[in-house]
């Protein structure tokens, strides 16, 4: 049992398991935000093209069922708009990765076969004198 809680102790604390954790936290709170966008502001100023005032005000009738296609329409547009914020973000993310990787130095260039001759003898010449 002590081995079981060592191991899931191991993989609680590995980086990809809290990012992932992290990420899921922030995403939630962000997900808010973007719903406040929609509903208090993107929505009302569609209201006035649709004249309604929300998409969930957009509904029919048929053979008794009423079809509230408006929500639907509403919680594509929260996707999208979700979606479209995302992209920029990994993007603008790639964007300073490939930055930083261009920064970074060079690796040192390899010794060539002459160098590595002389290392050697070098080497060589050590061991003797000791």
């Amino acid at each position: 049992m002590k081995k079981f809680f060592q191991e899931f102790k191991e993989f609680a604390m590995r980086g990809n398991v809290m990012d992932l954790a992290v990420g899921v936290i922030v995403g939630g709170a962000f997900s808010s935000i973007t719903t406040s966008l929609i509903n208090d502001i993107i929505m009302p100023i569609i209201g006035i093209f649709v004249s309604e005032a929300s998409f969930a005000d957009l509904y029919f009738y048929t053979n008794g069922a009423m079809i509230t296609y408006g929500n639907f329409l509403q919680a594509v547009l929260n996707f999208i708009i979700m979606a479209f914020i995302v992209f920029c973000m990994v993007k603008a993310v790639n964007r300073l990765t490939r930055r930083k990787k261009a920064e970074a130095p060079p690796p040192p260039p390899e010794p060539s076969a002459e160098e590595k001759l002389l290392t050697e003898i070098r080497d060589l010449l050590k061991d003797r004198k000791q």
